[in-house]
């Protein structure tokens, strides 16, 4: 009779554990979502920031004509890219890399810089910048445990039994983030 007790409180344990840990993975994978979530929506609001900003800088510099269809088209490939992380991350670095170009060019109009129009929507689009990067960050940090869960033992007997996989990293990638860095040559 004891012996049945002790198998008995054994599976009870093994069921508490599986549930738990069934649980913790399910609570990381909502967060990881989540965070995600907060990644897009600070991305739409520098996609929608982007056009009023061509038209400020098209005002002033109409013929940086190649400049401003780069934004634009890093822009529309950025909007129309639904891919994993890691595509929507190679999207980004090209619209960072061609506002980078944009914001250069404002280097060289004086006049441009001190618009207050234009002031106010680069000031704007560093905000946002800011807010994905936390949100990179965040989203990044949320990764890392579900990850962790998924690999460790015993929760990756757990994880693979319910079908929990690892999640993939949103990060630039050491060229693109090398030549994100350096500041684009304008010349006239």
């Amino acid at each position: 009779m004891t012996a049945i007790y002790i198998l008995l409180g054994l599976v009870v344990l093994v069921g508490l554990y599986l549930m738990g840990t069934y649980n913790k993975l399910v609570g990381l994978r909502v967060r990881k979502n989540e965070a995600w979530s907060d990644i897009s929506v600070q991305m739409k609001r520098r996609y929608d920031l982007i056009p009023n900003l061509v038209a400020t800088v098209k005002g002033y510099a109409s013929h940086e004509k190649e400049t401003l269809e780069n934004v634009i088209a890093a822009r529309t490939a950025a909007v129309s890219n639904d891919g994993s992380p890691a595509d929507q991350a190679k999207s980004e670095n090209m619209l960072t890399g061609a506002l980078r170009q944009l914001l250069a060019v404002s280097e060289a109009y004086p006049e441009l810089k001190a618009d207050k129009s234009f002031s106010d929507l680069s000031n704007r689009l560093h905000e946002v910048e800011d807010h994905i990067q936390k949100s990179r960050r965040f989203y990044n940090g949320n990764v890392r445990e579900l990850n962790t869960a998924v690999q460790e033992f015993p929760s990756n007997i757990v994880a693979g039994m319910f079908g929990f996989e690892r999640a993939e990293f949103f990060e630039l990638e050491e060229a693109e983030a090398e030549a994100v860095k350096v500041a684009p040559k304008v010349e006239f």
